[in-house]
Formats: structure tokens, C-alpha cells, sequence
């Protein structure tokens, strides 16, 4: 383990480094994360116009849910983005050989190896609409702390399923070599979950909880936050998290079986 972990530092040390070189590209980020949050906000207060409140949230309760997306994108730009651009690329020029060959475990290489700094502003934004929104809903101090505690764990459970899903869609690479959208894909399954699902029609609800887990990524989260999610959804959230994780393992480990080098 302590040699996981370090390996893990020596990555994101390294990512760092490559990537602090072109610095204009915090400013680009901080301003393209601004407009991004100012949309999101004035597509809200459109959706709440009239006293309408959508799927019976509230202002701050809706913006939950969008900081938990913000929080999420900033965490797919970080890292997830970023290796599975790179998986894709591995497969089709056959460097994925020299991951197998090194002595560690390759979803572990492939999973981390990368790290972009730029998604950082979106998770600090995202943070913030959070702590505002949590501020706006009351309660005591203890109820907030507490709701903080419960919902960040989820906020990470909902990372995880975001994980498993992404990089199972990259390992199709190994049977389709031209999957170049699958980052594309990801982003807009997660931006199905910027607002808040019980706003969508029954049969969209059902399919972006029962077939896509975009609810369990965002809106349980989000719920968790704001004091509303029973135990029921949020250990649910815990077996999705679990299960996605280990489905996505599975499913890697067998695609391996049919990987052939496309280096020699």
C-alpha cells in the first residue's frame, strides 16, 4: 500500500509539473468556470420563475445539486478526463503493453496516472455554491456539520460510480479502436445531473436512476446535503458505488483477455 501511495504522489507530482508550464491556462479556466457556474445559475432562476419550484426543491435546495455537478465535472477534469483520454490513446498505439509490463496493477496505472490542476477551480466554485445553498436551508450549526459530514461521503460515493462508469466506457476501446468520445460521453451523462432529477418526467427519472445511476451521482448527494435522503437511498448509493466499482473491474480484466499488442 505505501508503495501505491507513493507511486500515486510521484504522478501528480510529475502531472503537476508538466502542466503549471502553461499558466495562462488558470485564467482561461477561471473565467470559462464563471461563465459555466453564471449559465447554470440564470438557467435556474428561468426554471424558477412564476413561484415554480421544480421537482418541489427550493433555490438553495436546486442549488445543491449543482454545486455536487460542479464538484463532480471538477473531479472529471482533474483526473478522470485526463487517463481516459490516455487509455483510449494506450490501446491505439499500442503503450498499453509497457503498462501491463510494469509491477503494478494497470487499471491502478491507468486510473491515476494523470492529473490536471484546471478542474480545481470548478470544485472550489462547486464547494462554494454548496456552503452558501447548505447556509441558505438553516438549521443549527450541529445539523449543518452533520449534513456536511454525511453528504460530502456521498458526494465521494458518487464519484466513484462516476469513475466506474467512465473508464468501462474507455476500456471498449479494446474491441472499438476509434472510440474517441467517450469523455464527450461522460460529460453529458453528468450534465443530465446538474439540475435536480425529481424535475425530470417519470420515465426520464426511472432510466437516469434504474439504467444510468446519473441520480445516485448528483441528486442523492445533493439530498444528503440538504437533510432530505433517507437511509434507504443513501446505502443504495453505497451498493451502487460498490457494485459499479467492482463491475468495472471485472470488465476491464475480461477485455484484457482480448487485447492484442498493436506495437509489434
Amino acid at each position: 500500500m505505501r508503495r501505491y501511495l507513493r507511486a500515486w504522489g510521484l504522478f501528480w507530482v510529475t502531472s503537476l509539473a508538466a502542466e503549471i508550464e502553461y499558466r495562462l491556462n488558470f485564467w482561461l479556466t477561471l473565467v470559462t468556470t464563471g461563465m459555466m457556474l453564471g449559465g447554470s445559475l440564470f438557467t435556474l432562476s428561468l426554471l424558477f420563475s412564476g413561484g415554480y419550484e421544480p421537482g418541489g426543491y427550493a433555490w438553495a435546495e436546486a442549488l445543491t445539486v449543482l454545486g455536487v455537478y460542479m464538484v463532480l465535472d471538477g473531479v472529471q477534469q482533474c483526473v478522470l478526463a485526463p487517463n481516459r483520454t490516455r487509455l483510449t490513446e494506450q490501446v491505439r498505439d499500442g503503450a498499453l503493453d509497457y503498462v501491463l509490463l510494469k509491477p503494478f496493477d494497470a487499471q491502478f496505472w491507468l486510473s491515476l496516472r494523470r492529473f490536471s490542476p484546471w478542474g480545481l477551480t470548478d470544485v472550489l466554485a462547486g464547494l462554494a455554491v454548496l456552503g452558501w445553498a447548505t447556509w441558505r436551508i438553516g438549521g443549527t450549526a450541529g445539523e449543518i456539520a452533520l449534513r456536511w459530514a454525511v453528504g460530502l461521503v456521498a458526494v465521494c460515493l458518487g464519484a466513484v460510480v462516476l469513475y466506474a462508469v467512465g473508464f468501462a466506457l474507455a476500456t471498449l476501446t479494446v474491441w472499438f479502436v476509434k472510440l474517441y468520445n467517450v469523455t464527450m460521453a461522460m460529460a453529458a451523462l453528468l450534465e443530465a445531473g446538474r439540475y435536480p432529477i425529481a424535475a425530470y418526467p417519470a420515465a426520464y427519472r426511472v432510466f437516469f436512476t434504474a439504467v444510468l445511476p446519473v441520480a445516485f451521482m448528483t441528486s442523492v448527494p445533493a439530498d444528503a446535503l440538504r437533510g432530505a435522503a433517507g437511509w434507504g437511498w443513501l446505502l443504495g448509493l453505497a451498493g451502487v458505488a460498490a457494485g459499479s466499482l467492482l463491475l468495472c473491474r471485472w470488465f476491464f480484466s475480461f477485455a484484457l483477455r482480448s487485447y492484442t499488442s498493436a506495437s509489434s
